[in-house]
């Protein structure tokens, strides 16, 4: 689209520089830091959302569209400033320091105070693309001002071509920067919160100094003093936040998780969070995600555990489980004489070997020499394991009699390739013959599609499938491998689990206890044969199979 033209007022200006050069690469450099700010922003809201709300695909769609929508309706509104672009860019850099750099803490403070964070989500993704959609229109019209010391000439549409060309060069060239900068340096050495404050106190560092310094005598004495006071005002704010950030991630995560928090930190992975007072059962959160309710945590991982082991059982494949409780279930078998837990995170492991409470629920499982502890994705993990197994014993390969997949719930998009058929072939290759698998699938009653996608994801990998459930305390219900009180309409769901239990062949295999199982303190014969009728009346239709190229969970 072609704009008319428009005459412009005129400006302020003294004089160009001597040399074209001595606009251009600082500009180009400013371009530089403020794009990598830009995208450390973006990230910065995709990796809080998918912590905060869920399913990282489907918050990380709603920032980058929003946020590119808004730049094209930035881009737009910057044509109005291009007759004042130093002071416009200016303000805008500014302003998006501001807004990008306080974006993690107000995200954070809404989904603590009021429980709901995708509207705030929306909006600083909207206010966020329009500041940086306004940038580049604003650099071409200072960028421009390097050719203004040569007179017009048959080369002016070679040199805007050039200048359009060595912007963008700059601008992609600082989002990859900005965008390694996130994952390797700003997350693991500062954090979520004082991360985005930095990179806020930098952008706002190159704008303002880039128009106050090259730019000064394009500015009226009103227009330095206005970009002046707004750059220290947004430098203060940004430096008092992030000399307050401790005491206010103290106070949110205590309106997140009570008065009871024991021990937080940041792993490599995940935030982990343990609750409960001295004495008590504690609770483990994982991200925000309820991952072990101690008060009845038994009644999940009983179930979980013991209808696996009816059969030969003497080498066990723990999948997550990181908590150490299947383990502790294991172990109450006899006959058993290997334990192997696949755990992605080292963090949760090293807490529940060293923190007294969890230590003493899982009942110190993850120190018994039985018991090896191997840190991997589970995927690759058993994608080596299979090929090791299929070239014999002579290859260190290993194949198990019970496989245990204590996993996340399959809605949450991380989890979602391991409640894939593919994993699940994979799983397959590393069972001996008339081995088993037991799978969490979600609550039966209140997410049906999830669980039953779950059971026909395994009959696709050719495994016969008896499905059966659990129930927890009707009131306080808090346990599971994830938050489980939530229906799909969102409603408050039951005090249910719900569980798969499969085997290679034609027949599925028997819902059971193993003889020689000792006493439990929640589950029988009886209570399984009750859960598996209970699941079976939310059966409706064949569901299709859920692959790595099309996952049919939702979160």
């Amino acid at each position: 689209m072609i704009d008319p033209p428009v005459t412009m007022p005129p400006r302020r200006v003294t004089g160009p520089p001597a040399r074209p050069g001595a606009v251009r690469y600082p500009v180009l450099a400013v371009v530089f830091v403020c794009a990598a700010c830009g995208l450390v922003y973006e990230l910065e809201l995709v990796a809080l959302a998918s912590y905060l709300i869920g399913d990282s695909v489907t918050q990380a769609s709603v920032v980058l569209s929003v946020m590119v929508f808004a730049m094209g309706v930035g881009s737009l509104l910057a044509k109005r400033l291009r007759c004042r672009a130093a002071v416009g860019f200016g303000l805008v850099e500014a302003g998006l320091a501001l807004v990008g750099g306080c974006s993690a803490l107000v995200l954070y403070a809404a989904f603590a105070w009021l429980g709901e964070s995708r509207y705030v989500l929306v909006a600083f993704s909207l206010a966020i693309g329009v500041l940086i959609g306004a940038e580049i229109p604003l650099l071409m019209s200072l960028i421009q001002r390097a050719g203004s010391a040569r007179a017009p000439g048959a080369g002016d549409e070679d040199d805007a071509a050039g200048t359009v060309a060595d912007l963008f060069a700059a601008d992609y060239v600082g989002a990859l920067v900005g965008g390694l900068a996130f994952p390797f340096l700003l997350l693991p050495w500062l954090g979520q919160l004082t991360g985005a404050l930095v990179t806020g106190a930098v952008n706002a560092v190159a704008g303002g100094g880039l128009v106050l310094w090259l730019f000064r005598r394009d500015l009226t004495a009103r227009s330095r003093a206005l970009l002046i006071g707004a750059n220290l005002t947004v430098l203060t704010v940004l430096a008092t936040a992030t000399v307050l950030v401790d005491d206010f991630e103290r106070a949110a995560r205590r309106a997140v998780y009570g008065d009871s928090v024991r021990v937080a930190v940041q792993t490599e992975m995940q935030e982990v969070v343990v609750t409960g007072a001295p004495g008590g059962p504690p609770e483990l959160f994982l991200d925000g995600r309820l991952r072990v309710g101690g008060q009845d945590e038994y009644r999940y991982h009983e179930a979980l555990v013991h209808p696996a082991m009816n059969g030969p059982h003497a080498r066990v494949l723990i999948v997550g489980g990181g908590d150490g409780l299947a383990a502790r279930e294991v172990l109450r078998h006899p006959g058993v004489r290997s334990v192997t837990v696949v755990e992605v995170d080292p963090g949760v492991v090293r807490l529940a070997r060293t923190d007294p409470q969890l230590a003493t629920l899982n009942e110190h499982a993850l120190r018994d020499p039985r018991v090896r502890v191997v840190h991997a994705d589970a995927f690759h993990w058993l994608r080596g394991a299979g090929q090791r197994a299929g070239a014999g014993p002579a290859a260190g390969g290993e194949r198990y009699d019970v496989m245990i997949s204590d996993l996340p719930d399959p809605g949450i998009t991380a989890s979602t390739k391991l409640y894939s058929e593919e994993f699940y072939g994979l799983a397959a290759r590393i069972l001996a013959d008339g081995g088993r698998l037991v799978v969490h699938a979600g609550s039966a009653s209140a997410r049906p599609r999830t669980f039953w996608t779950v059971y026909s994801t395994l009959r696709a990998a050719g495994f016969a499938v008896r499905p059966y459930g659990a129930s927890g305390h009707a009131a306080g219900f808090a346990t599971g491998p994830d938050r489980g009180d939530r229906a799909e309409d969102g409603s408050a769901g039951p005090a249910e689990w719900g569980y798969l239990l499969a085997a290679r062949g034609p027949h599925p295999p028997a819902l059971g206890l193993a003889a020689g199982t000792p006493p439990l303190r929640s589950l029988t014969v009886e209570a399984l044969a009750t859960g598996a009728r209970t699941v079976e009346r939310t059966r409706s239709g064949d569901l299709p199979a859920s692959t790595l190229v099309h996952p049919r969970y939702s979160g």
